[in-house]
């Protein structure tokens, strides 16, 4: 072999061998970069899978606070919507027993509340009241139960009240005590 060849010789397997080497670098660089391409892809979806999971619990949040809003608000206007027919019925229940106390059931409702009133004292001494817009019915009420009635110094809107001393007991059969009783328990059901 001449020096001419053995030099074409070494350049072509220095050639080869550069070139093999450099390929070899290539898919080196080329594989840590896929892998390091691969690596921040999947952290980048990481972050937006990340970030899209919390803008959507955000969302969710101020939906539910929107919606509790909304219901605290509906609740209010049911709430006074509620008040307000409860407060027509009563005052219609009022108008009611304002004509029911002109009519003569009304006094024989008060003699009927006053016997019992007596029946229920066995006896003992007591002090019976009546409206005083029911003043001109206090001697009629005291002839047919046979009772001294007063008139209350202030209105309870009809009705009776009696008071037995020795027991400390009130008989409280007045119609804003009833009316009071009847507006504590009532409840508009909406059926």
């Amino acid at each position: 072999m001449t020096t001419d060849e053995k030099l074409k010789h070494f350049l072509d397997t220095s050639m080869e061998d550069a070139k093999n080497q450099s390929e070899t670098m290539i898919n080196e660089y080329t594989a840590a970069l896929d892998k390091l391409f691969e690596e921040h892809k999947a952290e980048t979806t990481r972050r937006m899978e990340l970030r899209l999971k919390t803008e959507k619990e955000r969302q969710s949040r101020e939906k539910n606070k929107e919606l509790a809003l909304k219901q605290i608000a509906i609740r209010h206007e049911i709430t006074d919507k509620s008040e307000e027919l409860t407060n027509m019925i009563f005052v219609e229940v009022e108008d009611m027993l304002e004509k029911f106390m002109q009519t003569p059931d009304y006094e024989k409702l008060l003699i009927k509340q006053i016997k019992e009133a007596l029946d229920f004292a066995g006896g003992e001494p007591m002090t019976i009241y009546i409206d005083p817009s029911d003043a001109s019915l206090q001697a009629t009420l005291e002839l047919a139960t046979g009772a001294q009635i007063e008139l209350n110094p202030a209105s309870f809107k009809g009705g009776t009240r009696a008071i037995i001393h020795n027991r400390n007991i009130l008989i409280d059969n007045s119609f804003e005590q009833k009316l009071e009783e009847a507006r504590d328990g009532f409840t508009l059901t909406g059926k």
